[in-house]
């Protein structure tokens, strides 16, 4: 009766995988704070993406973690890159099975940590950023990725990689604006799987946790400069702001459930506090239910193992 009467349903398809590919690493390197998530070499990378289509999940977001960094991000736009080299490794690996995608984002690749590229202030130079992801954008695309994952959070970024992409041909490519992402305490696990060299914070570009209002703008700018996705990231503690962009999006909308998020049910679980399989599903169905399409989660091919 439960189950001919639930509201709410979650199928594989809506599932999305976050992995992370370290450069030159031989071998899977497993993450403290993430119990069960690992930086992968390009081996256990394909295996992963092959376990993932083999449970029916959606897609697989692609994030590189490089040996070398500098401030502008170089090893972003090199086509021979970890996340390039990755992104073309995992579509020849499952690319007819799920959908590829790729982080949009200059984090993982500066020697300061942030998204984008410094001015002599030291602050985040919005415009020069663009550049640098326009170029992202072309490169990610010849690479075989789908959807491009603009997580910097710069004004204008989805009009600047939308006619970037249509310039040089990649009109099919979608992008997936993170629209509503918001400087969260809940992604500090995340910092170690980016092995992120972020010193302070990134409060001038993410938005306040206390705004609401604020999200919804940023969502409807986004639609105006051409999204065809958007993101409200994290997702847990977002759920308000998931359910107002999803009651008037036209396209649509994702949460991701973030690092935190999942570490904080793990070690709950692994203390005996909460009962994990069930703690998993109900999150996953708590953002469903506030009118998410799909969810980037880390348990993405585990969780679809059980609804199959």
């Amino acid at each position: 009766m439960r189950r001919l009467t639930a509201e709410t349903r979650i199928h594989p398809s809506e599932l999305i995988l976050p992995l992370f590919v370290r450069e030159g690493t031989p071998e899977p390197l497993p993450l403290q704070s993430m119990p069960g998530v690992m930086q992968h070499s390009l081996d256990s990378l394909r295996r992963a993406a092959a376990e993932a289509a083999g449970a029916g999940v959606g897609g697989v977001m692609l994030f590189g973690v490089p040996v070398t960094r500098d401030a502008i991000g170089s090893a972003a736009t090199d086509p021979d890159g970890i996340l390039n080299v990755a992104t073309r490794a995992v579509v020849a690996e499952v690319g007819d099975a799920l959908v590829v995608q790729t982080d949009l984002c200059l984090d993982e690749f500066t020697d300061h940590g942030h998204c984008g590229v410094l001015d002599s202030r030291g602050a985040v130079d919005n415009d020069a950023t663009l550049e640098r992801y326009r170029d992202m954008a072309v490169v990610q695309a010849e690479a075989g990725s789908v959807v491009l994952g603009l997580s910097g959070m710069m004004d204008g970024q989805v009009a600047a990689v939308r006619d970037a992409l249509d310039q040089a041909g990649h009109i099919d490519t979608a992008i997936l604006a993170y629209a509503a992402k918001y400087a969260s305490s809940f992604y500090g696990p995340f910092r170690e799987a980016v092995d992120s060299q972020l010193k302070g914070d990134r409060r001038s570009y993410q938005q306040d946790p206390a705004n609401r209002r604020e999200g919804l703008r940023e969502a409807r700018l986004d639609l105006e400069e051409g999204a065809d996705i958007l993101m409200v990231k994290p997702a847990m503690s977002y759920l308000d702001v998931l359910s107002d962009v999803a009651a008037f999006s036209d396209v649509p909308v994702w949460a991701y459930q973030v690092s935190g998020e999942y570490s904080m049910i793990e070690a709950a679980a692994a203390n005996g506090w909460i009962d994990r399989r069930r703690a998993i599903e109900e999150s996953i169905t708590g953002i469903r239910r506030a009118g998410a399409d799909a969810v980037l989660t880390y348990w993405a091919t585990e969780a679809s193992r059980w609804l199959r």
